[in-house]
């Protein structure tokens, strides 16, 4: 590698001598503090709205919302301070910061499988996931997400290459799959039943919610997969992969975060009882109110 691991203390993503570091700088705060505006303003809306948490989907999008906080709040160190959170950098975060990145990650992927079995098969889903079950599997993947990161704290720094390799690998498969294969059917299947019922506002609200997965799925995929790409590769060549000065510099870093902006922005303006309570209850927007 040819940057240091060590750092003779804690300084911006890059001097701040000249307009294109400035620039750097101003973006990667802009950026951080709009993952948290953003995602604590879905966060608290749906914690208000009684009708949104009696949803499943939403209980998924709340711990999407809670874990891209988390990620936003992480960024303002890995991503502004002249640190590198790698493996056995003086800086690192211990992977707090990537758990929580891979946290949102995985409630997403959960979120498009939970809507794929709620459109293919309603009757079933009804029964089988409940309240207490969806809470269970979110509650599933966030003691994994923890508990791979106390392994890779506990483990040699080889032995946590290769768990990342892994994780990153099986990542990729449940990407394709899931976003790419499940959405497709997802489309195929809502499509056919939209088209059997009489036109609606319910038939077109049902629509607008299918093309809204759809969207989501793409951009999730548009974000991540260079990243898992670029790693697996590099691990299969044997390099670290490792050669920007920190997550703030890294492109492919920058792009997963910047999906924890552009998932809740889909979700407001995809969601029209989402986005009501935002502006009315939350952001507290007088026009808004005064329509409502």
């Amino acid at each position: 590698m040819n940057i240091s691991e060590s750092s003779a203390g804690l300084g911006t993503v890059l001097p701040l001598t000249s307009f294109e570091n400035v620039l750097l700088f101003l973006f990667n705060v802009i950026l951080a503090t709009s993952i948290i505006f953003v995602n604590m303003s879905v966060f608290i809306a749906i914690v208000m709205n009684r009708s949104l948490r009696n949803e499943n989907r939403f209980m998924y999008m709340l711990s999407t919302c809670l874990s891209d906080i988390c990620t936003g709040v992480s960024y303002y160190y890995a991503g502004v301070m002249d640190v590198r959170d790698y493996y056995d950098s003086p800086t690192r975060t211990f992977y707090i910061a990537l758990t929580f990145l891979g946290l949102s990650y995985m409630a997403i992927l959960a979120a498009q499988a939970d809507r794929y079995h709620a459109v293919s098969a309603p009757f079933k889903y009804s029964q089988r996931m409940t309240r207490n079950r969806t809470l269970l599997v979110i509650l599933a993947y966030w003691v994994y997400g923890f508990l791979i990161a106390a392994v890779n704290n506990l483990v040699p720094i080889g032995v946590a290459k290769r768990v990342t390799f892994l994780a990153a690998f099986v990542g990729n498969i449940f990407s394709i799959i899931i976003m790419i294969g499940l959405n497709f059917r997802l489309f195929f299947i809502a499509k056919f039943q939209l088209g059997r019922e009489p036109p609606s506002e319910e038939r077109d609200n049902k629509r607008a919610s299918i093309y809204l997965i759809v969207i989501v799925a793409v951009c999730f995929l548009i974000a991540w997969l260079p990243l898992f790409l670029f790693v697996i590769v590099c691990n299969f060549a044997g390099s670290s992969c490792y050669t920007f000065r920190n997550e703030g510099t890294d492109p492919l870093r920058i792009l997963a975060r910047l999906n924890a902006v552009t998932t809740p922005l889909l979700y407001i303006r995809g969601c029209t009882p989402l986005r009501s309570t935002i502006m009315i209850k939350v952001w507290r927007i007088p026009c808004c109110k005064s329509k409502g």
